[in-house]
């Protein structure tokens, strides 16, 4: 009898592509991300005035809102300032597990800082500035 080639397995069926994540409205993301941005503002000692400056804010009534959380949905610019925060959160509490939150404060030497602070460099008010302590944090982390 002759034998027979084995024929190659045919290539297995694609999968059926999963339902696509939800997509989080700004809506979904403010009450979590202010408590978060409060919660860490509580870690870093932050003052109100600082709290505003990170947020972006001009009035400390707006502050007193999205503390009680009244606030239905955030700016685009909001979240971006609070997700660059939280970033630096937890790339310093994965860093420096004991001292993060006193790094913030603490002079550095490091190019992006010249001497002062992370928190200082942060509370410039830019966006900007907020993402340049982020990359710096992040590329510690290798």
């Amino acid at each position: 009898m002759a034998s027979h080639a084995r024929p190659h397995a045919a290539a297995p069926a694609p999968v059926a592509d999963a339902a696509p994540a939800k997509a989080f409205s700004r809506k979904d993301l403010t009450g979590p991300a202010l408590r978060t941005f409060f919660r860490i503002a509580e870690a870093w000692g932050l003052k109100e005035a600082e709290q505003m400056r990170l947020l972006g804010l001009d009035s400390r009534s707006t502050l007193q809102s999205w503390k009680r959380g009244a606030v239905s949905a955030l700016s685009k610019d909001a979240l971006e300032r609070i997700s660059y925060v939280m970033g630096i959160y937890k790339g310093l509490h994965v860093l420096l597990p004991q001292t993060a939150d006193d790094w913030v404060r603490k002079p550095n030497s490091a190019a992006p800082f010249g001497g002062r602070s992370a928190l200082e460099r942060m509370l410039s008010g830019q966006v900007a500035d907020l993402y340049v302590v982020r990359q710096y944090v992040d590329a510690q982390r290798g």
